[in-house]
């Protein structure tokens, strides 16, 4: 998952990655890092400020480490009826599509559905926000995840494990 990504249309050809992506004034503004083939040319560019905390990340302690709670989720609506019974001002959130079982999230009884509305107090707006907000200073640590279940607000304490590692393949 790329976080905070720009999406262009500036050309970005195979072997390319890795190049800045600037803009009129000459100001870096992003990372160039993938493009859509047969998509009329469409670009990602990873941010650069998400770029250089991650540098900063990865200068400390050698790697950039997430917290984890074994979820896969996608960036949906928040139905306003919903909303405005729970007492939230989201307009979207992060839905639960699969929770790993055992996982962190298994453990403080998530479940698939649940649409995560706010993490420590913060509100998820989707996707990109609950992985920003599951940063390295909460791993290990308990964390408050607010969720809407068949329409009711619900709070679960989770504690999340560092990120795996994926293996080499």
């Amino acid at each position: 998952m790329i976080e905070d990504v720009i999406q262009t249309d500036a050309a970005l050809n195979p072997g390319n990655s890795g190049g800045p992506l600037v803009n009129s004034r000459g100001e870096v503004v992003g990372i160039n890092t993938a493009v859509i083939m047969g998509a009329q040319g469409i670009c990602f560019a990873v941010a650069s400020n998400t770029a250089n905390h991650v540098l900063s990340e990865i200068i400390m302690p050698g790697r950039a480490r997430r917290g984890y709670i074994g979820v896969a989720a996608q960036t949906v609506p928040v139905p306003r009826r919903h909303a405005i019974t729970a007492g939230i001002e989201n307009r979207l959130g992060a839905m639960l599509s699969t929770v790993q079982a055992d996982g962190p999230a298994d453990r403080a009884g998530l479940m698939s559905h649940d649409l995560v509305v706010r993490l420590d107090g913060e509100p998820v707006t989707g996707i990109d926000d609950m992985i920003r907000l599951l940063d390295r200073n909460r791993i290990g640590k308990t964390i408050k995840i607010e969720v809407l279940r068949l329409g009711r607000l619900r709070e679960f304490e989770v504690v999340p494990s560092e990120r795996p590692v994926p293996a080499a393949a």
